[in-house]
């Protein structure tokens, strides 16, 4: 009975999403982002449990720095930025080589001189769940940074083709996730690039690195700057800034230049924090909702951190590395889930 209803449910849910996929792009730019500001403010009320993450992690990252009230509106906008995310993805379809530039414009695209973005030349790019990173990367490939893109896995199967069609239609290719590294490993030595979702917490029994963000501790992956070690590829951070009306800004930052002997965690922290300032400075694009902070160090004061946070041996095990200067152990380097190019 169980597995009938399953069936079922996600005949169902396919349904619901190939709707989404036709109707969404009947709307027009403004209509469209209207309705993603509604549903995010909406969101922002009805999802309790995320409204009460969002504003703990707002309140540990900037402590009085910024006022209850002023909380609560980078909340709504944290809601809002993902809602114009989403609806903008299934919107995606309007997008073209023609007309992506009415849309989005780019900053400090000397980032990656010629001999960086000249066909052949491998590129590892870091981005953030800031603003609309889906855009980000359609949008790239329309202006001939075409990379590789991770198949995302769901529960379930059925609603897979439907996001790599969307995902693939600017010109990415995509690989499977299983042995997901390998595939962006030979990716970039046949010359290709590749860019990774890399501000999402991961499970600290898998292999990661413990990064310092906004003062607190966390696991991240460390795959970007293991293959730009294991390859020489440049690595460059970008991610999506707002814009007035529904349009978008992405920004490349300078090329990331390691100190020779950096170990993975210093590469890992060197990306983050060329990064935060740019949350610092405009906080409401980043994604608040989500648990950033998932462990706590046995040595903190509870009531210093989340309320989610969980003491964990294995993130322990990974301080203790750092505190040490140890490698992290490498034999399967995770990606971070919802990686999408």
């Amino acid at each position: 009975m169980r597995a009938a209803w399953k069936k079922i449910r996600y005949r169902l849910e396919w349904l619901a999403l190939k709707s989404v996929t036709k109707l969404v792009p009947l709307l027009s730019r403004k209509a469209c982002y209207r309705l993603a500001l509604f549903l995010g403010s909406l969101g922002a009320i009805l999802d309790r449990r995320g409204r009460r993450v969002a504003l703990s992690n707002l309140r540990l990252a900037f402590g009085e720095e910024i006022s209850s009230e002023r909380r609560a509106q980078i909340v709504r906008e944290s809601y809002q930025h993902f809602a114009r995310t989403t609806l903008d993805f299934f919107w995606s379809p309007r997008l073209t080589s023609q007309n992506f530039s009415r849309y989005v414009e780019f900053e400090n695209r000397a980032a990656w001189n010629e001999e960086d973005t000249r066909p052949g030349k491998p590129v590892v790019v870091g981005c953030y769940h800031y603003s609309n990173f889906e855009w980000l990367s359609i949008v790239s490939a329309f202006a001939g940074l075409e990379g590789v893109v991770i198949a995302q896995q769901f529960k379930n199967p059925l609603l897979e083709p439907i996001f790599m069609e969307l995902r693939q239609r600017s010109g990415h290719r995509i690989a499977p996730r299983e042995g997901a590294v390998m595939h962006l490993y030979r990716a970039l030595r046949r010359g290709q690039r590749f860019a990774l979702l890399v501000d999402l917490t991961i499970p600290a029994q898998q292999p990661t690195v413990t990064i310092n963000c906004f003062g607190l501790e966390r696991c991240v992956t460390f795959a970007h700057v293991w293959l730009h070690q294991r390859t020489g590829a440049p690595l460059i951070n970008t991610h999506c800034e707002p814009l007035p009306g529904g349009r978008y800004r992405i920004v490349f930052h300078p090329k990331i230049e390691f100190p020779a002997g950096a170990s993975l965690q210093e590469m890992a922290q060197a990306c983050w924090d060329q990064f935060e300032p740019f949350v610092r400075k405009n906080p409401g694009p980043w994604l608040w909702m989500y648990k950033h902070w998932r462990y706590r160090p046995l040595a903190a004061d509870p009531a210093a951190y989340l309320f989610y946070a969980n003491i964990s041996e294995e993130f322990e095990r990974r301080l203790d590395e750092r505190a040490r200067h140890l490698p992290p152990m490498t034999a399967t380097v995770t990606l971070p889930p919802g990686t999408l190019v």
